[in-house]
């Protein structure tokens, strides 16, 4: 009989990206907080995330989410983002995602009503507030990390697309913002491999270009992220709209529009002073599906202008199930698993 082991898993979605939460099969990660655990797990264990997330069992377009305990002692229940791209600190939409996955599986009692309480990403505890309508989660409210305008309209010439004009935001990762008209874009579901093609041509571009440090983290790596943003409008006092796409890695743009892009058009609408503390802007993907940032506060730390921010979406649970990983399947990144599952 093939030698194999099983992970069991909530898929959910918010916003159209799904992403799939590992709850049990995984046995506890050295490390002292969690984002201790995260840099064990992507130095010692990675197969996880290229098992789960690559064929047979998935593909680049989703996200892994494993639930790990905190270590901070606020916090309900810890938890490991990994995307293709790598392990963010942080992200808007797996954090909607993973709240929701933990109240439907027990980890927060479900009971109609308001429910606050307190998640440990790597990038440190999260303020969660969901709301429960007759036993389901309606919505999920999760603070955003502190966002900035790094820098604003520079130029860059790219031979494919001729002059651009870019700014860079930090919201959890850094982010290119570009102005889709600019482009030639609507941001419809049709330009969806245009987008993607384009935004690739300016990223690399832009790495080459620029060396990015934040100013409390240091260096985070290159921009990986980039943000259309298309004409704002106000749909009524404190409230304005946007069509918006997110690139994050060749060929895929986000589902949704993201928790940290979301983040990231706050701190740039900011910046530009046209939102003032309780604003919220509604972000709409090429899908129709729609986040809401509000911005909370701005403070001035080493120079710049830093928002505080929170994100509004809902997650759906699409699927439980347990994932059966065969050690005979040459598909199967199971060498780095050795060390992370239980009773093996």
């Amino acid at each position: 009989m093939t030698k194999a082991h099983e992970i069991g898993l909530i898929d959910t979605h918010a916003g159209g990206d799904v992403s799939r939460i590992v709850f049990t099969g995984i046995s506890e990660l050295p490390g002292n907080s969690v984002r201790e655990q995260m840099l064990y797990l992507q130095k010692e264990a990675d197969d996880l995330r290229k098992t789960l997330l690559f064929e047979p069992y998935g593909i680049p377009e989703m996200s892994i989410d494993l639930v790990v305990p905190a270590k901070n002692k606020e916090a309900v229940a810890g938890y490991i983002i990994m995307e293709v791209m790598g392990y963010p600190i942080y992200s808007g939409s797996n954090t909607m995602c993973t709240a929701t996955a933990i109240i439907e599986n027990g980890l927060v009692e479900k009971k109609d009503g308001i429910l606050n309480f307190k998640l440990e990403a790597p990038a440190g505890l999260v303020d969660i507030e969901a709301k429960v309508e007759n036993g389901v989660v309606e919505s999920i409210t999760c603070e955003g990390l502190p966002s900035y305008i790094h820098k604003y309209k520079e130029k860059i010439l790219i031979k494919e697309l001729g002059e651009i004009t870019y700014s860079i935001a930090y919201s959890g990762g850094f982010y290119i913002l570009v102005e889709a008209k600019e482009l030639g874009f609507n941001l419809s579901i049709d330009e969806e491999k245009k987008l993607s093609d384009t935004a690739y041509l300016i990223i690399e571009a832009v790495r080459k270009k620029e060396s990015l440090k934040h100013y409390a983290l240091g260096d985070v790596g290159p921009v990986p992220f980039l943000h259309y943003m298309g004409e704002v409008e106000k749909k009524e006092e404190n409230f304005y709209t946007s069509r918006s796409a997110t690139y994050v890695h060749p060929g895929v743009i986000c589902r949704s529009t993201t928790g940290t892009g979301t983040s990231a058009r706050l701190a740039y609408l900011e910046y530009e002073n046209k939102i003032k503390p309780g604003d919220s802007l509604e972000t709409v993907s090429l899908r129709e599906t729609k986040f809401i940032g509000t911005f909370d506060s701005v403070e001035k730390c080493e120079g710049y202008k830093v928002i505080k921010n929170r994100t509004t979406g809902k997650s759906y649970i699409i699927a439980k199930s347990q994932i059966i990983v065969n050690y005979d399947d040459c598909l199967t990144q199971y060498k780095g698993l050795t060390k992370i599952i239980k009773n093996l």
